[in-house]
C-alpha cells in the first residue's frame, strides 16, 4: 500500500477515487476511505466507528500536612490493594508530642483519683459535724448547751459542707482535664495516621514522584495510581450516530495491539452538548459537523480478569450499534484472549 501511494502524484489519489482536489479536512477523510478501501474494510450496516484510546481514571496520592519522606514502599508499574501503605513520613516529632500528651491524661487520672479521695474524706467530715450538730441541738432544746455551742457547731458543718463542694469541684476539674488530654492523644494519633500514605483502591503505580528525604508541603503528590477498575475509551460520534445511543448499549473495542480480539463494553456517557459546533448551524452538512462526545466503559470484573495487561493509552477503533435491532457481526462479537 505504501508503495502505491508513494508512486501516485500529489492530489492524484483524491482526483481519482473521488473526482477532484480536496481541502485539507476533506482530503483526511478521503485518505481514510481509501486506505479503508484497499484493506477491505467496510463498517456493517446500523453499526458505526470511531478512533480512541483506552484511558483510566487517575488517583493522586497526596500529604495532607507538611513533612520529609521517610519511605516510599512502592515501585512504578506495582500493583496494590486499597489500604495498603506506599509511602511513609518522619513523625519523631509527633512520637514525642504524643508521649507529652499521654503523659498529660496519666496525671490528669491521678488528680481525679485524688479528688475522688479528697470527696471520701470531706464527706465524712460532714457527717460527723451534722451528727454533733444534731446532739447539739437536743441540748439546747433541753437547756444542757448554750448558744455559743450551738453556733459553733452550725459554723462546723457550714465549713464541712463548703470543703465538699470544693473537692467536688476538683474532681470536675480532673475528668475535664483527662477528656482535654485524651482529645490531644487522639488528635496526634490522627496526624500520625495521616502521615502514612495509602492506597485509597486498588490500582497500579503510575508515577512515583516523590522519594525518601525529600520535604513535601501539604498538598504535595507523592504518587499517582491508576484505577483498573474504571477503564474506558473516549471517542466522538456526530449527531445521526450519538442520538441513537443510550446509556449501557452495548459497544466493541478492537485495540491496535490485540487486533485479533474483540473487547465488549457499554455506552455510560454521552455529552448532552456538541463538543465542537460552528459558529452557524444552517444546512445539513454543517450540523453534521457537530460532533458529540461518548464514553465507553469496560465491565470492572472484566477489568479485574485482564488488569495485567490493561494499559492506558492503548489506541484502537469502537464500534456502537446504531439500530438496535441489528444483531453483532460475527467479526464483531466478543472475543477475549483465555
Amino acid at each position: 500500500m505504501a508503495v502505491l501511494i508513494a508512486t501516485l502524484p500529489s492530489g492524484s489519489i483524491f482526483q481519482t477515487y473521488f473526482g477532484a482536489p480536496a481541502s485539507s479536512a476533506m482530503a483526511n477523510e478521503a485518505f481514510d476511505a481509501f486506505v479503508r478501501k484497499l484493506r477491505g474494510d467496510k463498517t456493517p450496516d446500523g453499526f458505526a466507528l470511531a478512533n480512541g484510546r483506552l484511558e483510566a481514571q487517575q488517583i493522586d496520592i497526596a500529604t495532607k500536612l507538611p513533612g520529609r519522606i521517610s519511605q516510599v514502599l512502592a515501585e512504578e508499574g506495582q500493583m496494590v490493594d486499597a489500604g495498603e501503605i506506599v509511602a511513609k513520613m518522619d513523625v519523631i516529632d509527633l512520637e514525642a508530642q504524643l508521649r507529652g500528651a499521654k503523659a498529660l491524661v496519666r496525671r490528669a487520672e491521678q488528680a481525679r483519683i485524688s479528688a475522688e479521695a479528697l470527696i471520701a474524706q470531706r464527706q465524712s467530715e460532714v457527717k460527723l459535724a451534722k451528727q454533733q450538730l444534731d446532739r447539739v441541738v437536743t441540748l439546747r432544746s433541753k437547756g444542757f448547751a448554750t448558744a455559743e455551742l450551738l453556733d459553733q457547731r452550725r459554723s462546723i458543718m457550714t465549713s464541712a459542707q463548703a470543703a465538699l463542694d470544693a473537692a467536688k469541684a476538683n474532681l470536675d476539674d480532673a475528668v475535664a482535664a483527662i477528656d482535654a488530654a485524651k482529645a490531644d492523644v487522639a488528635k496526634i494519633n490522627a496526624t500520625l495516621d495521616d502521615m502514612v500514605l495509602k492506597a485509597p483502591r486498588r490500582g497500579r503505580v503510575q508515577y512515583k514522584l516523590a522519594q525518601a528525604g525529600e520535604v513535601l508541603g501539604a498538598g504535595s503528590r507523592a504518587l499517582t495510581l491508576v484505577d483498573l477498575a474504571d477503564v474506558y475509551m473516549t471517542v466522538f460520534f456526530p449527531a445521526s450516530v450519538a442520538g441513537h445511543l443510550k446509556l449501557n448499549d452495548d459497544a466493541r473495542l478492537i485495540l491496535d495491539p490485540i487486533p485479533q480480539y474483540v473487547v465488549p463494553a457499554k455506552v455510560s456517557f454521552v455529552a448532552s452538548e456538541a463538543q465542537f459546533t460552528p459558529k452557524t448551524v444552517e444546512t445539513a452538512e454543517e450540523r453534521e459537523k457537530l460532533m458529540f462526545r461518548v464514553k465507553l466503559s469496560i465491565a470492572p470484573n472484566l477489568l479485574r480478569k485482564y488488569e495485567e495487561q490493561v494499559k492506558a493509552g492503548v489506541r484502537g477503533i469502537a464500534y456502537v450499534r446504531v439500530d438496535a435491532k441489528r444483531p453483532w457481526p460475527t467479526n464483531l462479537a466478543a472475543k477475549l484472549p483465555q
